[in-house]
Formats: structure tokens, sequence, C-alpha cells
């Protein structure tokens, strides 16, 4: 499992590039029947990538859970978010079998003991993508198809920030302890997630992007918002965004993205925007 330290903003405005990425970048997260796991000490996050091909893959697959945890099994003290951002597949959780389609989400209940992925096409394999953060009490594990998903068109192509955005885990849908996630796309057109820029101080957040056409990519924007920083991301790359920090992206072309939000509350408006001409 991959470590990351808290990072404070008076050090991120010394760092390189390659320092910011190496900091906050998670890349490769889907390796044939591998578990990739990036733990953040930003809110005790962890970030998974898990690529079923011709194996059943369980969560804990080539983690030791005492040493990282010091809990007997994965969900023991967590809760999770699933998403399915390949071709068709199922998670087994404690023998109830979800299937999971494209942009299908699932909720994990904090107590869920036997957790496995597999693809229903080696040729074409699911590609799951999950963030798992600590939980105090058991909610019920809830499959949420992205027809389900509570939906809030906003923004204008006059901005380039003409979206939609789809929120699976959260109070509007269901009850977890503290981890909200959705998936927000782009309009054809549109290259803005969010602009205006914002930070919330009580939460930190996960953004992972896809649907990014090849021979594109996306600007994310990050740092204090007088000391702004960027990073060039790629198809399937995640970033972690720590409460002090903006997090906003400009693609060469539309795509999609997941965010995941974990702290103090779930408001999901619970955020400080910053005005334009204020940036740096």
């Amino acid at each position: 499992m991959d470590i990351r330290y808290s990072t404070g903003p008076e050090d991120v405005k010394r760092y390189t590039t390659e320092e910011l990425r190496k900091e906050f970048l998670i890349t490769d997260l889907y390796q044939p029947d591998q578990v990739k796991a990036t733990y953040s000490h930003v809110d005790r996050m962890v970030v998974v990538g898990i690529m079923p091909v011709h194996e059943t893959v369980p969560v804990d697959k080539g983690i030791d859970i005492w040493k990282n945890f010091g809990t007997h099994f994965f969900f023991e003290r967590r809760e999770g978010g699933v998403f399915n951002l390949g071709g068709s597949g199922v998670i087994l959780v404690d023998g109830t079998e979800y299937r999971m389609g494209f942009e299908d989400c699932l909720y994990i209940s904090m107590g869920s003991k036997e957790v496995t992925f597999r693809s229903d096409d080696p040729e074409n394999p699911a590609r799951f993508y999950m963030v798992s953060a600590p939980a105090h009490k058991p909610c019920k594990t809830t499959f949420i198809s992205f027809e389900q998903a509570n939906k809030r068109p906003c923004g204008d192509g006059k901005t380039a920030n003409k979206r939609v955005i789809n929120q699976f885990i959260h109070p509007d849908v269901l009850e977890t302890c503290q981890l909200c996630m959705g998936l927000t796309q782009l309009a054809e057109g549109s290259v803005w997630n969010t602009m205006p820029a914002h930070t919330h101080e009580r939460r930190m957040e996960v953004y992972t992007y896809f649907n990014i056409p090849e021979g594109h990519a996306v600007f994310h924007m990050m740092g204090q918002p007088q000391q702004t920083r960027h990073m060039v991301v790629q198809n399937f790359d995640a970033i972690i965004s720590p409460s002090w920090s903006i997090h906003a992206g400009c693609g060469t072309s539309n795509y999609t993205f997941i965010w995941a939000m974990g702290g103090e509350n779930k408001e999901f408006d619970d955020m400080d925007e910053i005005a334009i001409p204020d940036m740096r």
C-alpha cells in the first residue's frame, strides 16, 4: 500500500512539479488482477483501483490489514464507495451479488467482511474505483445505478462549464457515516469542472478523471487560492485534495470525473467560494 502523509500549504508553495505529483497524484490504479491502494493521512481516506481480469479479487489482496489499519478485515472500521469505470462485473459482499454496469455505484457498509470483485469478460474487464473512509456505525450496503443518482444540472456553455452533477453516495440518496461520492459529466464543448473554485475547510476531497479522449488531458488546479498550482492529469488518474486547497480542472476536451469527500459533515453545499478576480 502506498502511504501519503499530510502536507501543509507552506511546504507546497516551494514544491517542484515532480514533488507536487509525488505528493498528490495517484496513477496506474488498474493493474490486472491486483489491488492498488493509496492510504492518505488527509482524513485517513484510502483510494483503491481493482481490475479483475482472470481472477476473482478480494478487496484485501496484497494488503497487510493489521499493519495498515490495525483491524482484522478491511471494512471492520471503514465504509466505502465503488464505481465501475470499465466493462460489466460483479461485487460480492458477504454472499450478496451486486451486478455493476458502467458508471454504476455500490456503497459498502462498515462491518462487511467478505468483499470480492470479478469481471464478466476478461477482454473487457471492469475497472472498480473505490474510496474508503473511517466509519463509526454500520449503514446499509446499497447499489445505486446511474439512473438512480440524484441529478443536478448546473453551469453554462457560455462559461464552458455546463455539466450534470450526479449524486450517488449522498444524504439525499442514502445514509452513510461520512463518505459522500458522485460523478460529474461535462457537456460537449465544456471543459471547466468547477469555477469559481472553492475550498471547504471542514472536508477533504479526492477527484478521479476518466472519459478523457485519447490525446487529451486535464489541467488540475490546486493550492491555496492565492498560491495556485497545477498538475496535468491523464485518463484514470486520481488527485488528493486537502481541505486548504482549491480543486478545479480545465480539460483540452470534455470529460467525466468522480468526487469523493469525507470530514466533519456531509453538506454538499458547505464550501467557501473564491471569486475569480481574487485568485492568483
